[in-house]
């Protein structure tokens, strides 16, 4: 999930698709829909909300996003990274609460939406994306370890902690367990090799499920579905809960908004021979809109919160799409499947879909990415490692925070080092009294981290009475940089040290106004545009001061 330049606006989403491209959308939404009906059903295993939700948010969610969405292209629906999240949600509050927590988060990322936050994306740092996506991976792979050695484990507990404690405790179904998962796992990376063109998942989901009912193997299924989607209806609801529950909503809001638009600027730099130029096109702020709207309608319906699917919108390029089409016959055909193909889907092993989810957290995660952040810079290999292990062993919410925190520090650090104060020479031919005059070049940006050290530095080795600042080198000036460099002129003018200003930029002048450098020079004459100028005042004042009287 290489970050992007920013995006361009979206076409308006209700635009119909041409003729020349309905042919290649059904066949897309057809093949998106046969790979994302055992991702939903695994999905909403894993959250603790149940596969029929998987399903239910499958459909809804993502024709509304469709619809409604900035991109052309995105499918969306359950993920797992939601599902990492929902699950100790589930464990605490139960599975009634999620269809309301997707009615508030959605509503949440329905007002950045309108409130033009989508860009904010685009200021997530590289290596926190692949930190996240890493630890999220993690944590999918961790969640399967007890359907697979045949333990029911207890909800809502840390994955590491619950995976190193089910192993030594495989239950008697364990055989049965691993091999359904093992099948599976091959199946998945086998067929591809052998004819691409299949849906690998579904198919081993298929044969495994088969084999499991020719052989009357003991491991559990999926159990009973609903045969139509349900009614719509509002979530109970009373002051109490939504106060316990805000706090999840919005945790639950920030992730589908960032995963979505994550999704989203992927899509749009896929290659693809199908896909036109336009199409690329998707706008940030729009898609918040869509997403808002497709998490409150799967609410709505009984569904869990929903995003935006790299892996789905990624086959959904691959297979030809080329306008919102694609991703409504998707929903469509889940749901011709949820009507048609209940009670088969029913007794589908639950192993079978942890092997599913298995493969998915394996190709979730980019090694190349990631190999090339930890080999570029140690800070950059320090925020994804930090990432990483806070998502597995924190939340999501706190590792992009904390992510961010640790980006933001070390470029700072690194800004601030290359922010100094350099100590030069005189210009012209040497003159009597030179020795006075001290001359100092900023460079860089004065700003909060490294304001202090620059006035400390000439503070300390000026040695002078008069003090020439060149300031044409500054490319940033903020309000504590502004108060440091008028601290250091009253220091100076207060000790009896004449300071001349020379090369305040005119962005910089602003600030430097409002916070009194200017005012702190003993006379508005010692403001320069002209280096040669203010040496010539610094070398007339020291001569003036140094004539016999």
């Amino acid at each position: 999930m290489t970050p992007t330049s920013a995006p361009k606006r979206a076409p308006r989403p209700f635009a119909m698709p041409r003729l020349t491209s309905v042919r290649s959308d059904v066949l897309a939404g057809v093949t998106v829909g046969v790979v994302a009906l055992p991702l939903a059903l695994a999905f909403g295993m894993s959250s603790g909300v149940g596969p029929a939700a998987g399903l239910v948010t499958a459909v809804v969610a993502g024709v509304v996003a469709a619809v409604f969405g900035g991109s052309r292209v995105q499918v969306s629906g359950p993920t797992g990274a939601m599902a990492v999240v929902l699950a100790p949600l589930v464990a605490v509050h139960g599975a009634g609460s999620v269809p309301l927590v997707a009615i508030m988060a959605g509503v949440i990322v329905l007002a950045a939406g309108v409130a033009r936050l989508g860009r904010v994306v685009t200021f997530i740092p590289w290596p926190v994306v692949e930190g996240f996506t890493l630890g999220i991976a993690t944590i999918i792979f961790l969640q399967q370890v007890p359907a697979t050695v045949g333990v029911v484990a207890k909800a809502g507990e840390n994955p590491l902690l619950t995976a190193i404690d089910v192993i030594p405790r495989a239950g008697s179904t364990a055989a049965w367990t691993l091999g359904a998962v093992a099948a599976v796992v091959a199946i998945m990376l086998v067929l591809p090799r052998v004819w691409a063109a299949l849906p690998a998942s579904l198919i081993a989901i298929i044969l495994v499920t088969v084999a499991a009912e020719l052989l009357d193997a003991p491991i559990a299924r999926i159990g009973a579905l609903p045969d139509a989607l349900p009614a719509p209806s509002i979530p109970d609801v009373t002051p109490a809960l939504l106060s316990e529950l805000l706090g999840p909503a919005f945790a639950v809001a920030a992730l589908a908004a960032i995963e979505s638009l994550l999704s989203a600027r992927v899509a749009a730099t896929m290659p693809s021979e199908t896909l036109p130029e336009d199409a690329r096109r998707y706008d940030p702020d729009r898609e918040l809109v869509g997403q808002g709207l497709a998490s409150v309608a799967a609410g709505l319906f009984g569904g869990m919160p929903a995003t935006g699917a790299i892996a789905r919108t990624a086959v959904n390029v691959r297979a030809g799409a080329q306008t919102r089409l694609a991703a409504v016959v998707h929903g469509l055909v889940i749901l011709v499947l949820i009507y048609a193909a209940t009670a088969p889907v029913g007794r589908i092993p639950l192993a079978a879909l942890s092997g599913v989810l298995i493969v998915t957290a394996f190709r979730m995660v980019d090694i190349r990415a990631v190999r090339t952040v930890l080999r570029s810079t140690r800070g950059s290999a320090l925020v994804l490692v930090v990432t990483a292990i806070v998502t597995i062993a924190v939340d999501l919410v706190q590792a992009i925070i904390v992510g961010l925190a640790a980006a933001a520090l070390l470029a700072l650090r690194a800004i601030s080092r290359a922010s100094v104060v350099h100590r030069q020479p005189l210009p012209g031919p040497a003159t009597h009294g030179d020795e006075h005059i001290a001359l100092f070049r900023l460079d860089g940006s004065m700003f909060f981290g490294a304001a202090d050290r620059i006035a400390e530095t000439v503070l300390r080795d000026h040695g002078a009475r008069v003090v020439v600042l060149r300031l044409s080198g500054l490319r940033l000036v903020d309000a504590t940089g502004a108060h440091a460099l008028a601290e250091l002129v009253g220091t100076l003018e207060r000790t009896g040290v004449t300071v001349l200003v020379k090369g305040v930029q005119e962005q910089h002048r602003p600030v430097l106004t409002r916070v009194g450098v200017l005012d702190e020079l003993a006379s508005e004459h010692h403001l320069f545009d002209d280096l040669d100028a203010a040496i010539a005042h610094a070398r007339d004042h020291i001569a003036r001061e140094t004539s016999p009287r």
